[in-house]
């Protein structure tokens, strides 16, 4: 069967997925004051929601176990990972979102005393979620976030050689897993 135009237009109906239609709701642990976030935590989730340049579609992997016999190799499926998942920020004069990730990394490990919080209840957070939105900016679908902290926050690069741009950085976070759902928030792949 010959693919045509017709074909990709009935498969295309609601004109396909665009990578720049999402929206991400921040989380922060809810250790207490375990870890210290300045600004009020309403004002630093609202102001991320918006200054979240970038972020992906979570990947994992399932690692094979490699059993080698008779000069083969043969693979059984092992167990699921995550890969460390980043969003890129665009930086605001009051440094809100960047303040609220280093007060969560010295919360982990102190700049200076190199101490920090041993229970993960302290410094994971739960709840950060990625939503692909359509054309008409409704919720499609969704990935959920669990266990997450920062362990990377990239550098901010400064420069005479820059005038019309707006400062960003990286963050990027270790997972423990996630869910995905869909626009209702129902769990559609366990």
């Amino acid at each position: 069967m010959a693919t045509t135009i017709s074909n990709i237009k009935s498969k295309l109906s609601g004109g396909g997925a665009r990578s720049n239609l999402f929206q991400v709701d921040l989380a922060f642990p809810s250790g207490g004051s375990a870890v210290p976030i300045t600004g009020t935590l309403k004002d630093i989730i609202e102001t991320g929601n918006i200054l979240v340049k970038s972020a992906g579609l979570p990947a994992s992997n399932v690692n094979p176990i490699e059993v080698p016999f008779r000069g083969r190799i043969f693979k059984l499926a092992g167990e699921r990972t995550f890969d460390t998942w980043t969003v890129t920020v665009l930086n605001d004069t009051n440094f809100l979102i960047r303040a609220a990730m280093e007060e969560w990394m010295a919360g982990i490990a102190n700049l200076t005393t190199f101490d920090g919080k041993a229970n993960p209840l302290d410094y994971q957070a739960d709840g950060v979620i990625v939503k692909q939105l359509d054309r008409s900016e409704k919720v499609v679908r969704q990935y959920k976030f669990y266990g997450m902290f920062p362990t990377n926050i990239s550098q901010i690069d400064v420069s005479f050689d820059t005038p019309d741009t707006i400062e960003e950085f990286t963050v990027e976070f270790q997972v423990q897993y996630y869910e995905v759902l869909d626009a209702s928030g129902a769990q559609v792949v366990g």
